[in-house]
């Protein structure tokens, strides 16, 4: 097969980009720049990497949960994360990419995924406050990615997107209770918003200015909203809700500003940012020995079930019972 010259790429590639330009979606057998595959695979298994380790920090506290239906929610979460992985997993192998090498990279270092769970949970109110505020800022990320122009990867949002608001409700929820309970209880929450917060403004990743791929997704509508321009909107809805809580958002700096119509709020620390992304966070290494664990001791399933898928296609094949 001939290799497409410049001048045929190029007509390609400005045919590609007018699809884009018109909302079209782009699906797994279209034609595409390999720049465009390369990022979406990179931020497509980012992305289930996370939901996949964000299962850990919560999951430590569903046998400490403090009621049987609190532990019910719990683990239907929990659950959820991990379906979330799988329709991002099976999203990204469209692009010609497999699921083992995915994970291979995770487990190699290669791959990162959400700084935010590089954070260890301390308290019930600590599952709280990933409910409210990481799952409320994730959900402010992914309701724009409903409409990324990669067809599985939308599709996918769409189903993630309804789970993950029950998650912003259920964890709104915790607060709400420890909020107005005893003294102790308004203190936890407190505690688990002053440590939590910094870190969840991490999640929507570094200034615009300073993203090496963020001009490039735009340009490409894989996302529809710019690092800075979500941090905004999850910062100005949850000062609103921090109030009926009761609680104080830890940031001296933040105040309403007139003529922006947002709040303006203080500089977060790229130094502890960069520092948990190299993987030298509180839980870096704790979370990816628990992956690996889990990876090997889920090694001979796998085996035996690609066994017997084999046996059974042989079996289909030649029209014999096993």
């Amino acid at each position: 097969m001939a290799t497409p010259s410049n001048v045929a790429i190029a007509e390609l590639e400005e045919a590609f980009q007018q699809r884009i330009d018109r909302e079209e979606k782009i699906e797994p057998k279209d034609w595409m720049p390999d720049a465009y595959r390369q990022n979406l695979i990179r931020q497509m298994s980012q992305h289930a990497h996370s939901e996949v380790v964000g299962q850990l920090p919560e999951g430590e506290w569903i046998t400490r949960a403090p009621t049987l239906r609190r532990k019910a929610i719990l683990l239907a979460k929990v659950q959820d994360e991990a379906g979330h992985g799988l329709y991002l997993y099976s999203a990204t192998e469209t692009l010609g990419v497999s699921r083992e090498e995915l994970t291979e990279q995770l487990l190699a270092g290669s791959a990162k995924y959400a700084s935010i769970f590089n954070y260890p949970t301390l308290t019930w109110a600590d599952v709280g406050a990933i409910g409210w505020l990481v799952d409320g800022a994730a959900i402010v990320n992914q309701i724009s990615l409903c409409r990324t122009s990669y067809g599985p990867y939308a599709r996918a949002m769409v189903r993630i997107c309804k789970e993950e608001s029950f998650h912003v409700r259920q964890g709104y929820e915790i607060m709400t209770v420890l909020a107005r309970g005893s003294a102790e209880q308004r203190a936890m929450a407190q505690d688990a918003l002053d440590r939590w917060w910094w870190p969840t403004l991490m999640m929507f990743g570094p200034h615009d200015t300073d993203s090496a791929h963020s001009g490039r997704s735009m340009r490409w509508k894989i996302k529809r909203q710019s690092n800075d321009e979500l941090r905004q909107k999850f910062v100005d809805q949850s000062v609103a809700q921090a109030e009926f809580l009761g609680l104080a958002i830890p940031d001296k700096a933040l105040k309403w500003n007139d003529t922006r119509n947002h709040f303006d709020f203080g500089e977060i620390d790229w130094d502890e940012f960069r520092a948990v992304l190299d993987g030298e966070g509180p839980c870096n290494h704790e979370r990816m020995e628990a992956r690996r664990k889990a990876d090997e001791e889920a090694r001979w399933i796998r085996g035996a079930t690609l066994a017997y898928a084999e046996k059974e296609r042989v079996r289909s094949s030649t029209g014999t019972e096993s």
